[in-house]
């Protein structure tokens, strides 16, 4: 990386969810040619508006340590189960105060064996990686060797579909890993009504809350 000037990554990189992502800020660097594809970027960003509402007015009264006990706990059981061992890579990231809490989840991961990576986004929104206790960059390409990652989102639908800050984060980073991908919302953030999605939305796997725990997700 040189000396790009990098940012650590806490969520997705925007504090300002209601607005749509600008055109340098997709994937492919283009505004979508199609009545169709504006419409679905104009729903996003209603989402993405309300959603953001919720979190200001639902998650002041939220007990963020006993959530981020929740989350740890059901996302140790899931690595168990789906037989990620000490030594095996997992992904993670450090949550915004409006998130759901993951500094517990990082330190389970960690006492577990475990070696997590954690995200660091560069200027052009992409996602560099570094493991949790240390500041060296390992590359765009560290996620290829996580068996789980967890991501935010500003809410989950019951296909997987997932809803990011739209700045494309990791539209650019899960085209390199296969891993099993897992959400972490607030409980009143996984819908049963579908959410707007374009061609190059990857579906999560499952979804962690608080409250319910692990929910597998099937399309």
């Amino acid at each position: 990386m040189g000396d790009m000037p990098v940012q650590p990554y806490a969520g997705e990189p925007a504090e300002t969810p209601d607005q749509g992502a600008p055109a340098g800020d997709r994937p492919d660097h283009a505004e979508p040619d199609t009545e169709v594809g504006q419409r679905v970027l104009a729903e996003k960003a209603r989402m993405r508006g309300v959603l953001a509402a919720g979190r200001r007015e639902r998650v002041p009264a939220r007990d963020r340590v006993a959530d981020g006990r929740a989350i740890a706990e059901a996302a140790l059981a899931l690595c168990r189960e789906i037989g990620v061992r000490p030594g095996d890579w997992v992904a993670a990231f450090e949550s915004l105060p409006s998130e759901p809490a993951t500094k517990t989840l990082v330190e389970a991961l960690s006492r577990a064996g475990f070696r997590v990576l954690l995200p660091v986004t560069l200027p052009d929104w992409d996602l560099d990686w570094r493991e949790a206790g240390s500041p060296e960059l390992l590359g765009a390409g560290a996620v290829s060797s996580a068996r789980v990652v967890f991501l935010p989102a500003h809410a989950v639908d019951a296909v997987g579909t997932r809803l990011g800050r739209g700045k494309g984060c990791y539209d650019r980073a899960l085209p390199r890993t296969h891993a099993f991908l897992v959400a972490l919302v607030h409980p009143w953030e996984v819908l049963e009504e579908p959410l707007p999605a374009e061609p190059h939305d990857r579906r999560v796997d499952a979804v962690i809350t608080a409250d319910t725990g692990l929910r597998r997700l099937h399309g």
